[in-house]
């Protein structure tokens, strides 16, 4: 058991698996084995992230008049990407996945519930009016508990488990990637991202090497 990690489990919803609002590429081939993991309790701490948009979110191509999905625009002088209508509050598709066995998680935190703010990673919101980027509260919640390192999988690799990993390091935490329970939205962007996280420091590690 890994007494000091936690498992980061990334926005396992329905709308971003294949037929979903915002479908990641093979996003449903992760949840048989995010359900093994968790049933191993190998980890102190597991905190699930849940994508919890309101209508009529910021992010969604359908609130700026004339835009699609998939465009980028400057918000807040930085670039957003302007995403479906997904994952939006007591929908089916923002439920966690039914797939999985989540009695082991100890800790749901869900993000994206600001109408006027985006939020990518598990520890911070994305920019605001204001420029900063809010806190979501997780790193206080794991320094309680002890936490010196975390692994993460979920949805999607190249973007909410790639911010959330380089918001887990700027914090001080070890940080690991478990390749193999994640997916991208784009697979043509896994060269960039594993480059990125290597050049970071981050471990990439597979599933089966953690027993």
């Amino acid at each position: 058991m890994h007494s000091q990690a936690a498992l980061i489990v990334v926005d396992v919803q329905p709308d971003f698996m294949p037929g979903g609002a915002l479908a990641c590429h093979e996003g449903d081939a992760i949840v048989p084995g995010i359900d093994r993991l968790l049933r191993q309790r190998l980890f102190g701490q597991v905190v699930a992230t849940q994508d919890w948009h309101p209508p009529g979110h910021v992010s969604f191509a359908s609130t700026h008049a004339g835009r699609n999905p998939f465009e980028q625009i400057a918000l807040y002088g930085q670039p957003q990407t302007l995403w479906p209508d997904h994952c939006v509050q007591d929908t089916p598709g923002a439920a966690l996945h039914p797939g999985i066995d989540w009695s082991a998680v100890d800790l749901i935190l869900r993000k994206g519930s600001n109408p006027a703010v985006d939020s990518y990673s598990a520890f911070q919101e994305n920019h605001g009016p204001d420029g900063q980027r809010p806190r979501t509260g997780l790193m206080g919640w794991l320094k309680e508990r002890g936490v010196s390192e975390v692994y993460t999988v979920g949805l999607a690799r190249d973007v909410c488990v790639l911010w959330t990993v380089q918001d887990a390091l700027a914090a001080g935490l070890r940080a690991h990637v478990i390749w193999d329970l994640t997916r991208p939205v784009t697979p043509e962007s896994d060269v960039a991202t594993r480059a990125m996280l290597q050049a970071w420091g981050v471990g990439i590690v597979d599933s089966a090497s953690l027993a």
